[in-house]
């Protein structure tokens, strides 16, 4: 039986005093596709039904990087730290070239990432997320989130009020919470306060689009056409000043577009690697 992200057991591996931890699904050959989380989030917050699709084709890799989940070490307050991180994840795999995928705060990291040269990235995909000196409503809109009191923060964090996106958010939420055993911890203030310090951080940090222009691979940039917390202007900019990217925006989405239309998104990326 092939493993699931729902089933997958969770490994680890040493990265100098960091130990890391992750789970690969797919194919044991082909090149793999890093997978980069979102603020706060866990290799168990990812949805399922994007997850397994995508290792249907190419061997797949959730991870949490330092001091998230199950990992150990510290969360580190800037993105810089995150992705030396990151990269010292992949490195210590061994898994050579490798494709990214980078979702909000995991897009940031696929960029600075994607931007040097410690890692041969040779394809990055970037949802939800923004450059630096981009527009951030992180605080904000995450206040509004849980004061909502709705069943999941995520239903408004990541979805519209239509009914139809909220209709899509319950069945996201119910995928996540499928797996039960060896389920990672949800992440408390030692998670969430240095990685909002690195995300504020990296939107007010000015760079005139040079980290941009630095990133030379093919990428696929996806957004919401409404997401409230990176709002659809970092799309259009990443795009733009990137060397080569494509630009998609999903109708009647939030943050979490990539969530709402898992199929939709699995083709996109799927035809974009392929290509």
């Amino acid at each position: 039986m092939t493993d699931t992200l729902e089933t997958a057991s969770t490994r680890h591996v040493a990265a100098g005093e960091i130990s890391f931890a992750y789970r690969m699904l797919g194919a044991s050959h082909g090149r793999p596709l890093v997978l980069l989380q979102h603020f706060t989030g866990t290799m168990d917050a990812w949805d399922p039904n994007v997850i397994n699709a995508l290792a249907a084709t190419r061997p797949v890799i959730v991870f949490n990087n330092a001091g998230v989940g199950t990992s150990t070490g510290t969360v580190p307050d800037s993105i810089d730290q995150m992705s030396t991180d990151a990269e010292d994840f992949i490195l210590a795999l061994g898994l050579g070239e490798v494709d990214l995928l980078g979702f909000s705060l995991g897009g940031f990291i696929a960029q600075v990432i994607a931007a040097r040269d410690r890692v041969t990235v040779r394809k990055l995909v970037i949802v939800g997320s923004a450059p630096k000196g981009g527009e951030e409503h992180l605080l904000h809109v995450v206040g509004d989130a849980f004061a909502k009191g709705t069943r999941d923060v995520r239903l408004p964090l990541f979805f519209t009020p239509s009914a139809a996106s909220q209709r899509a958010g319950e069945a996201f939420v119910d995928r996540t919470l499928v797996r039960k055993d060896g389920r990672d911890p949800d992440s408390g203030e030692s998670v969430s306060n240095p990685q909002a310090t690195a995300i504020i951080g990296w939107c007010a940090e000015e760079d005139g689009d040079a980290l941009l222009k630095a990133i030379t691979q093919p990428a696929l940039v996806v957004h919401g056409s409404h997401d409230t917390m990176f709002p659809p202007i970092n799309a259009y900019r990443m795009s733009s000043q990137m060397t080569d990217a494509t630009l998609i925006i999903y109708p009647d989405s939030g943050h979490g577009a990539l969530f709402q239309y898992p199929d939709t998104f699995v083709a996109h990326v799927q035809t974009f690697l392929g290509a």
